[in-house]
């Protein structure tokens, strides 16, 4: 079968809107090449890089989102919807900078688009000692390094991307042997399965795609935490039942807010809330949500343009 592959131009800020404008039209996954990921993600220097520079180079300034359309009867109105899309957004102050909203249009054979996506996403280091494989990469992991293979396809999360970077080093620093950890918005599982790597158990990912959730199962099966992660479909808290002594979010800052208060009932005495997918202009209505409802703040991580923060039941 042949594809589309549709290429959108943007920035770092506007990426998850177009990806999820790309989604809500049909593609079956979209990918995020962007500059500032591989900067983010490279070791101090003196040790050996985690991503070849000339990928930075290849990706060039703007952040390129692609999205992947099979190539039926159906295509010509998918392209008329994104680009219906494109044109409303661009007309409406989102408070972002969208970048040019240019796009590229490349037809692709399946094989090629599987290498695609093979090129783009090579091994990084998420916290003091995440190491993130895809299936088909060597890695060699120093001593207390912990192995998470995710291999890019129909589901946010790959771990690239800064918001996750934070959190990651949030659960590293707050998730203990034993706790109970719920992860909402689960993406593709990494954080579920960083947490489960920190000695959490059990473990409750949720997440309302089901495409989603059906990656992440299969992630969770290939990283051998069956036992400990439970993968539900749902709308945020709406398949949760259980308290956690660690909540994790990384959604986006409107999200957060909503579910400041409402988590509390999820969470322990005394537990940690971890939230990320903030923007940096977001920061303190953030921060104000938790106050309100009586969380005590622990800590607030800063990278690019994005933060994340960790605050404790009251």
């Amino acid at each position: 079968m042949d594809w589309m592959e549709y290429t959108v131009l943007t920035t770092t800020e506007a990426s998850d809107l177009i990806s999820q404008i790309l989604m809500d039209a049909g593609s079956t996954g979209t990918m995020i090449e962007d500059k500032n990921d591989v900067a983010a993600n490279q070791r101090p220097e003196g040790q050996w890089d985690i991503i070849d520079e000339a990928i930075a180079q290849r990706i060039g300034d703007d952040v390129k989102v692609t999205g992947y359309f099979e190539a039926d009867a159906k295509l010509a109105d998918r392209i008329a919807f994104i680009e219906g899309e494109l044109r409303r957004i661009a007309g409406m102050d989102l408070g972002m900078d969208l970048g040019k909203l240019e796009t590229i249009r490349h037809d692709v054979a399946e094989q090629d688009w599987t290498e695609s996506w093979k090129a783009a996403f090579k091994p990084f280091r998420l916290g003091e000692h995440m190491l993130i494989r895809p299936s088909w990469e060597d890695v060699e992991p120093r001593e207390g390094d912990h192995v998470i293979e995710i291999d890019p396809g129909m589901a946010f999360g790959t771990g690239t991307h800064e918001t996750t970077g934070m959190c990651v080093r949030l659960v590293e620093k707050y998730v203990k042997p034993g706790d109970r950890v719920i992860d909402i918005g689960t993406g593709t599982g990494i954080l579920a399965i960083a947490a489960a790597h920190m000695g959490a158990k059990p473990v409750l990912a949720t997440d309302l795609d089901a495409v989603a959730v059906r990656v992440a199962a299969e992630n969770v099966r290939i990283n051998g935490f069956e036992g400990v992660i439970d993968v539900r479909c749902g709308d945020l808290l709406d398949v949760v039942q259980e308290s956690g002594d660690v909540v994790i979010a990384n959604i986006i800052a409107d999200v957060i807010i909503m579910l400041a208060r409402p988590v509390r009932e999820r969470i322990a005495d005394g537990g940690i809330f971890i939230c990320s997918g903030i923007s940096a202009e977001r920061r303190g209505d953030v921060l104000r949500a938790l106050d309100e409802a009586d969380y005590e703040l622990l800590d607030v991580l800063d990278q690019g343009e994005w933060c994340a923060m960790a605050a404790r039941k009251r």
